[in-house]
């Protein structure tokens, strides 16, 4: 298994570095993070919660290490994370049935124009 402390760790100098050498994207990519808490409408667990989903369905390591962090900061409970990532592998199993579907139209598209 991965060691996620570490991998955080070593993840967050990456992107100072990266800050370093290209800051206007690093700040805009922080402030688009944090704009949505600045409305107030959800709280820091439920914005974590749908951080972890999100992080499952685009498959993102650094997404997982980060988040994971924040929402047991926030006091998200292990039964609260899986029924987000139950969440996370619905939408998966949907976004492959809806796709899918494409894939047949676009075979149908072809077979149309021979």
């Amino acid at each position: 298994m991965l060691d996620w402390a570490n991998f955080r760790n070593k993840l967050s100098s990456r992107v100072g570095e990266l800050r370093k050498l290209s800051p206007d994207t690093v700040d805009a990519y922080r402030m688009a993070g944090g704009a949505g808490a600045k409305t107030g409408h959800l709280d820091g667990k439920t914005r974590e919660l749908i951080s972890l989903a999100v992080a499952v369905t685009t498959r993102c390591d650094g997404c997982i290490a980060v988040h994971a962090a924040k929402a047991v900061q926030e006091g998200a409970t292990r039964e609260e994370i899986a029924e987000a990532l139950g969440v996370a592998v619905a939408m998966n199993a949907g976004a492959a049935v809806v796709f899918s579907a494409r894939v047949l139209d676009a075979v149908d598209a072809v077979e149309g124009a021979r």
